[in-house]
């Protein structure tokens, strides 16, 4: 697949994210409440569930941990309730923002936004001002680039399962799909021995926006802060240094 790189976007604003082991545990234990509590507490028929499990098992989470958020989300056992907030913004140049939070009193969560989109020269938008500039996908790194592999089988496998593109980057080997196909190819890739290093369901750019300067350093100060919060999730941007 030729031209920008999809997952070095996406991997550009999670180098820096969750340094702290536990603020992994917690950003992580909140989204295994949100699948459960949005689809159910099995992961074989939820895919964001089984994502989010996946997830808390590359970081060696606990399964009591696991399974005692599940338990929290469906109601068996009592705890604080979150809900998932999607916001929408633009950074300066322009840049668009999705920030998908999880919290328990969502006017702390949205004035905070607010204010990192107002301190770092940005604002925050209504629903539906940034959303559509973004794709939901699911994303699958494969161990090693397409050189070890039979290219067209890979291929075959991925279209025959709902995928869609394949991009080779940096010894990696990347597969999207909508997120309705993640579970069936997971199994596909699991049963044709492929080794799969990560699995995320993702917000994909459909546009980049080129930025450099101080719009650039901006937008790297505005994406750091957000990814500091507790309450935030994911940020997805489209920005690429120019």
């Amino acid at each position: 697949m030729a031209g920008h790189s999809k997952w070095k976007n996406i991997q550009h604003r999670k180098g820096r994210q969750d340094a702290a082991r536990a603020q992994k545990f917690t950003k992580v234990s909140k989204e295994i409440y949100a699948a459960a509590k949005n689809g159910g507490g099995n992961p074989d028929t939820n895919p964001q569930l089984k994502a989010a499990i996946q997830k808390a098992r590359a970081i060696s989470m606990p399964q009591d941990n696991i399974e005692r958020t599940i338990k929290k989300a469906l109601g068996e056992i009592g705890g604080a309730r979150y809900e998932l907030i999607v916001y929408e913004g633009y950074g300066p140049g322009g840049v668009a923002y999705l920030i998908e939070a999880l919290t328990d009193n969502r006017n702390r969560t949205a004035a905070k936004i607010r204010h990192l989109f107002q301190k770092y020269g940005g604002s925050l938008g209504e629903s539906g001002s940034a959303n559509y500039i973004f794709e939901p996908k699911a994303a699958f790194v494969l161990d090693g680039g397409a050189d070890w592999a039979d290219e067209e089988t890979l291929l075959t496998l991925l279209i025959e399962h709902g995928g869609e593109e394949m991009e080779t980057t940096d010894g990696e080997t990347i597969l999207y799909a909508p997120q309705e196909a993640y579970a069936p190819l997971l199994q596909a890739l699991t049963d044709a021995g492929y080794t799969i290093t990560r699995q995320e369901l993702v917000q994909l750019p459909t546009v980049f926006v080129p930025v450099s300067g101080e719009v650039l350093e901006q937008n790297e100060a505005l994406l750091a802060a957000f990814e500091e919060e507790d309450d935030v999730q994911e940020v997805y941007t489209n920005f690429e240094p120019a």
